[in-house]
């Protein structure tokens, strides 16, 4: 409940419970009980935290309607087990005393990082993405990174366990109180400090959200309708008479590939070209093919097009790099098909994965780093070199309807803004669109909301300053690991050392 929408941060203290129950363990089996323990935790925080997929298979309800109690049940059950290993891992490694703090911080933060990379990985609503981004504590990220926040957050969190630990609990608390005060007074001061969002020289971006439920892409009736929509919504006037420089469209724009509508000929590509102004860049997301009718290779793309003055001209093409499983992707397909389990499920053929993401040179002078949907979730994919001007993530957040889904979504986003120091251009169907500064917050007035229609006229916000994060990636995780590692490895010591001078004397 602390995570966003709710923005409940008393529901943090679930952690020092968590570490409370593991405390209390008894009986003969401790580690299976700890497992077990740590497993329901997860499946009620990830419960809560993923119900939303299940709309997803609302869509197209008559042929996957059926799976969604199970892909809900199965997506919690799933991600619950790193939960799970965590917890056993804890109980089975404690120290005593209240040091157990931060071996409980590090056993969940270090599985938390294993969650974000088997299986191409799903870190959504991490611990350290509590926060609201934008918000003071938030800016912790530039600094460590999501990862490394989320070690921090869970030993502030779970200090209260060990209140009643004598001497050294209420130090374990004081301190945990002075690591709040430091990430809410150096945020606030981060904050301060900040360029200013925005330069009379940057760039002007449009945003443009259609407001096309995902049900209406099924019905091939409606797609010239959606191709009006978007083109009447680009070539809106502009309030102050001044065209922006860039136009965003969100991923899967238009129900169709790439490659068909924007051959030559075609009236859906005089459609976009009227609707432009000469000179404007389009980014538009979408899926696109290669290769042989007989055998095509799809991606799942953005291309960036211009408005010359008679034609489109492709000027850069960006492949997803970080697939959804079972949703872009089927793992272990042959043996899925083999079993039958694709058939069933009405799966098509998955995309093919695209390069590491690098960034996308859309003019002379302006290059920006493209995140399709699920990669603006991964710390580390957004590395941006010098010439960076922004980061542009578009999402098909259509799918999972009027929920908490796009809601959490546009904050795990944000982070890596935070995490970059550049701006964000963020672009869905059907909200939330928003254009985020260099410290992950949505400037006032640019935000298209759940079910909103309209768009988006702003400058692009500034560049932030450099970040450690950026040039570090996991590293700040891994240092507080093994910083957290040798206090408890220390201080285990030197009670054992005591424990033993004190039994001599006896």
């Amino acid at each position: 409940m602390a995570h966003p929408p709710f923005g409940f941060l008393p529901g943090l203290l679930g952690y020092a419970l968590l570490l409370w129950l593991l405390d209390a363990i008894g009986g003969p089996r401790p580690l299976r009980s700890a497992f077990l323990r740590g497993w329901l935790a997860g499946l009620s925080y990830f419960g809560l935290g993923t119900w939303w997929i299940g709309e997803a298979f609302l869509v197209d309800a008559a042929n996957q309607g059926w799976m969604a109690p199970f892909a809900v049940t199965a997506m919690a059950a799933g991600l619950a087990l790193f939960w799970g290993l965590a917890a056993l891992l804890y109980r089975r490694l404690r120290p005593a005393g209240a040091v157990r703090v931060l071996a409980f911080a590090t056993a969940l933060s270090a599985l938390e990082w294993v969650r974000g990379h088997v299986l191409t990985g799903f870190p959504w609503n991490l611990p350290g993405e509590t926060w609201r981004a934008g918000s003071a504590p938030s800016q912790a990220a530039a600094l460590l990174g999501a990862y490394g926040l989320t070690f921090v957050t869970l030993a502030i969190a779970a200090a209260p366990a060990v209140w009643r630990q004598g001497r050294t609990g209420k130090i374990a608390v004081g301190a945990a109180a002075l690591a709040l005060a430091g990430l809410y007074g150096g945020g606030a001061l981060a904050l301060k400090t900040a360029p200013s969002p925005v330069t009379s020289a940057a760039p002007k971006v449009r945003i443009v959200q259609a407001n096309v439920q995902q049900s209406a892409k099924w019905d091939a009736a409606s797609f010239q309708a959606i191709v009006n929509d978007y083109a009447a919504l680009t070539a809106t006037a502009y309030a102050d008479g001044k065209p922006a420089d860039i136009v965003v469209w969100p991923e899967g724009a238009l129900p169709a590939a790439i490659n068909d509508y924007l051959a030559l000929g075609t009236w859906v590509r005089q459609a976009i070209m009227d609707s432009l102004q000469p000179g404007q860049l389009l980014l538009i997301g979408g899926y696109r093919y290669e290769g042989s009718i007989e055998a095509p290779v799809y991606y799942n793309s953005l291309v960036a097009l211009r408005r010359e003055p008679g034609d489109l001209v492709m000027v850069g093409v960006y492949d997803k790099h970080r697939l959804v499983p079972f949703g872009e992707y089927l793992p272990a397909e042959g043996f899925l098909t083999a079993i039958g389990f694709k058939s069933m499920a009405h799966l098509g053929d998955g995309f093919a994965t695209g390069p590491r993401p690098a960034p996308l040179s859309v003019g002379a002078d302006l290059k920006v780093q493209p995140l399709i949907c699920y990669e603006s979730l991964f710390p580390g994919l957004a590395r941006p070199d010098a010439g960076v001007r922004a980061l542009v993530n578009v999402s098909n957040d259509a799918w999972f309807g009027v929920t908490s889904g796009p809601l959490q979504h546009l904050n795990l986003a944000s982070y890596r803004a935070i995490e970059a120091g550049r701006p964000m251009i963020r672009a869905t169907p059907t909200g939330v669109s928003a254009m985020v500064d260099a410290q992950g917050r949505v400037i006032a007035g640019q935000r298209l909301d759940l079910g909103a229609r309209g768009v988006i006229d702003a400058p692009l916000p500034a560049v932030g300053h450099d970040t450690p994060a950026s040039r570090l990636g996991d590293w700040p995780l891994a240092i507080l690991l093994l910083a957290s590692v040798a206090i408890c490895i220390g201080i285990s010591r030197i009670g054992g050392q005591k424990f033993a001078a004190a039994k001599d004397m006896g």
